[in-house]
């Protein structure tokens, strides 16, 4: 990947960097859910290439025009804007069982109801599909309150109480942590 510094970041994570160190093929079909302004979106949608599909669901439509622009600007053609409300059942909008991997990038710290989010990530996974979950460490220097954090321990209870299998742990900057799961 050669971009270095992914505007609106902040430099608190490279999402290239984090995306490298996952198992991402061409072909692949992947909901970000909570996409923001697809700063995973763009670079999954150019790692999956033109067979692959990339799921944008936020329940934000001024983030999804964001997508959109910058989806347009660097004519990426593999990527659907889906406007979701992922603490609802079927939230996504997404089939059952028809993504290979679910991108929760500090979504579950914003959520009072993080089991809904879990369960419309497992409703839309195949069978052998991964949750790849990046949040913020609790001894970040920026972000949000530390209240809102959610610790590293904490949410590997939660996500495997879902029903998840642990995969790997990764560094996902200075200030997040990665987790994967699978089913």
């Amino acid at each position: 990947m050669a971009e270095k510094h992914i505007p609106g970041t902040g430099g608190f994570m490279r999402p290239d960097e984090v995306l490298d160190k996952l198992d991402i093929k061409k072909g692949m079909k992947i909901a970000d859910f909570g996409c923001g302004a697809g700063y995973f979106t763009i670079l999954l949608a150019k790692m999956v290439g033109k067979d692959g599909t990339i799921y944008a669901v936020d329940v934000q439509q001024s983030a999804l025009e964001s997508v959109e622009g910058r989806a347009r600007i660097d004519s990426i053609l593999n990527i659907e804007t889906m406007r979701g409300d992922l603490e609802r059942e079927n939230g996504s909008g997404l089939t059952n069982k028809s993504i290979d991997m679910v991108m929760l990038a500090n979504i579950l710290f914003q959520s009072k109801s993080k089991d809904a989010i879990l369960k419309e990530s497992k409703r839309v996974l195949t069978k052998n599909g991964r949750l790849v979950v990046i949040e913020w460490n609790d001894n970040a220097q920026f972000g949000p309150k530390v209240a809102y954090r959610i610790s590293k321990e904490e949410l590997k209870k939660i996500v495997k109480d879902a029903g998840f299998i642990l995969e790997k742990e990764f560094n996902a900057g200075s200030s997040h942590y990665g987790l994967v799961f699978s089913l």
